[in-house]
């Protein structure tokens, strides 16, 4: 007789999505009203005023933004331990706080179409939402110990 092997289903992660970094990730995408998300908004906002540099990153930062949401949803930031996710997660917000602040001041100052003045002001909430996203996850990383006394 053949051994059956137990089948790895995937698991989801909801209790990610109630806790506070669940909500601040979530809260990224979507805004505090409903049925619209915030990087989507800017996106649209750029991509009605016909600018493709703000589009482009408005898109790449939303694409990041999302993965780490999956990642953290569906559970394999315990099953790709080579990486260190909290880190890579803090440096994501940094980063993309600081990229689409940039983008958002050239856009609000160079606009000549009104999309592109509210797709600065909008992606300014992106820029918020990273900001005290980093600085909840720097809070909880601990240097120095062991991940599991974390």
């Amino acid at each position: 007789m053949a051994d059956k092997q137990p089948s790895r289903a995937l698991e989801l992660d909801l209790a990610f999505l109630k806790s506070k970094r669940g909500v601040l990730k979530i809260a990224e995408i979507l805004p505090p009203f409903p049925h619209q998300v915030v990087l989507f908004t800017a996106f649209v906002c750029f991509a009605v005023a016909a600018r493709p540099p703000y589009i482009a990153a408005t898109c790449v930062e939303f694409i990041v933004t999302l993965a780490l949401v999956l990642l953290y949803l569906l559970k394999l930031n315990k099953t790709l331990t080579f990486f260190f996710w909290p880190l890579i997660d803090v440096f994501n917000s940094v980063f993309a706080a600081a990229f689409i602040f940039i983008i958002s001041i050239m856009a609000m100052s160079t606009y000549t179409v009104q999309g592109t003045l509210a797709g600065g002001m909008v992606s300014f909430v992106a820029v918020v939402l990273w900001c005290v996203d980093g600085y909840y996850l720097f809070k909880k990383i601990t240097f120095n110990q062991p991940r599991g006394a974390a």
